[in-house]
């Protein structure tokens, strides 16, 4: 990460947490960052939407962002269920995650719909972290960077800047699976990832690329030497304050 941007720490709690749980793990993390005020790297925590009061209560005046897990296209409206960018920044986020395999999947979300909602995050004032990632076919059939270069050009809204986007990698099928690509496999796509950024965004070479997918201490002191790696998108990990600060320690 020689010469990089500051690196991001971000934990994705997916749909796991309670009130309690979340004040308690956000103001855990809070304390170190607070204590030994560490500038090396930034520390994000998305957790469900519910849990968001508890956890912008519990970072306080601490450094550690906030964001959500998702967003709607529309500023409001007859959208029952959903929750907009412009609610999320009101409430105090500054990151919104769009386009995780988990939404592309369960939810039938393309690039298309991925880049409007990156679009209306970056209007309501948020950085999207905008999720790319192969499957294991088409790994299988060589056709990973390939796949996460048409995602990456058709997902991230066009002018974007390393000041308004940052791009995570997660190949899907090291997700919770405890597997990882090898240090050359995420070399190649990340040095891909890069080049196309050069090409449509304002300050390619300053957008932060973070690598996720079965992120853990014991493996991400090796992700985060890579070259074009930039921080992480961190998991089941991110649910523990001790698993989820020795990562951050990492950079």
């Amino acid at each position: 990460m020689t010469g990089s941007p500051t690196p991001l720490i971000a934990g994705n709690w997916k749909m796991h947490g309670s009130t309690a749980f979340a004040s308690d793990l956000a103001g855990s993390l809070a304390g170190r960052m607070s204590d030994r005020g560490d500038k090396r790297f930034e520390m994000l925590l998305c957790p469900p939407a519910l849990l968001l009061g508890a956890v912008l209560d519990a970072v306080g005046t601490s450094s550690i962002s906030v964001g959500g897990q998702d967003c709607h296209t529309a500023e409001q409206g007859a959208h029952t269920g959903d929750i907009s960018a412009a609610m999320l920044a009101d409430a105090g986020c500054s990151y919104v995650i769009v386009g995780h395999s988990e939404r592309r999947a369960d939810h039938g979300e393309d690039d298309s719909l991925v880049c409007a909602k990156a679009s209306a995050a970056q209007s309501a004032g948020l950085v999207p972290v905008v999720c790319i990632g192969e499957t294991l076919e088409q790994r299988d059939a060589g056709k990973a960077v390939e796949v996460v270069n048409g995602q990456l050009r058709g997902s991230v809204p066009a002018r974007s800047s390393a000041a308004t986007v940052v791009v995570a990698y997660e190949p899907v099928w090291a997700i919770g699976t405890g597997r990882t690509p090898t240090a050359e496999d995420i070399a190649e796509v990340h040095d891909a990832l890069r080049a196309v950024l050069s090409e449509i965004a304002e300050d390619g070479a300053g957008v932060r690329i973070l690598y996720g997918g079965s992120v853990k201490p014991e493996n991400v002191a090796e992700i985060l030497a890579i070259d074009n790696v930039n921080g992480a998108l961190v998991g089941g990990a991110s649910l523990k304050a001790d698993d989820f600060w020795a990562i951050a320690q990492a950079v």
